[in-house]
């Protein structure tokens, strides 16, 4: 994408973000398979542009989890343009960034319509998390 495209999407209202993406597996092959096809699977999201992406290297880590000795580490990080705040919300609940930073703009507005649809996406993967967890907390 080049720099006149970038600022008429901008101008447009698109927003710019940073995201940084990590996946972590037991063997150097599954790590750069896995990582690469959860990538290529946020590019054909709608209404989202990957424009910039840098893979990183492997990396081995000893003890990344409990009960395993030694795994593999792969981080890419992204450069992509949103049509709005909800498409946001969407990637990072379902892709997983390990960091999110809004470039541009440095103010955001949204009409009740998108914040409402922001507060019912998270309500359901939270419900999502509850149900694969045998319920949710409540205070009491």
């Amino acid at each position: 994408m080049s720099p006149e495209e970038l600022q008429k999407k901008i101008k447009e209202g698109w927003i710019r973000v940073w995201m940084m993406v990590e996946a972590l597996a037991i063997s150097e092959d599954a790590v750069k398979s896995a990582l690469e096809k959860h990538i290529e699977k946020m590019e054909r999201e709608k209404n989202f542009i990957v424009y910039k992406k840098e893979f990183g290297k492997v990396h081995k880590v000893q003890n990344p989890l409990p009960n395993i000795e030694e795994g593999y580490s792969y981080v890419v990080e992204l450069e992509c343009l949103s049509k709005n705040f909800e498409r946001i919300i969407h990637i990072v609940m379902n892709y997983g960034p390990s960091a999110v930073e809004i470039l541009e703009p440095e103010k955001i507005e949204m009409d009740m319509g998108e914040a409402q649809g922001i507060l019912n996406a998270i309500a359901e993967i939270l419900h999502r998390f509850a149900a694969s967890a045998g319920g949710m907390l409540v205070s009491t």
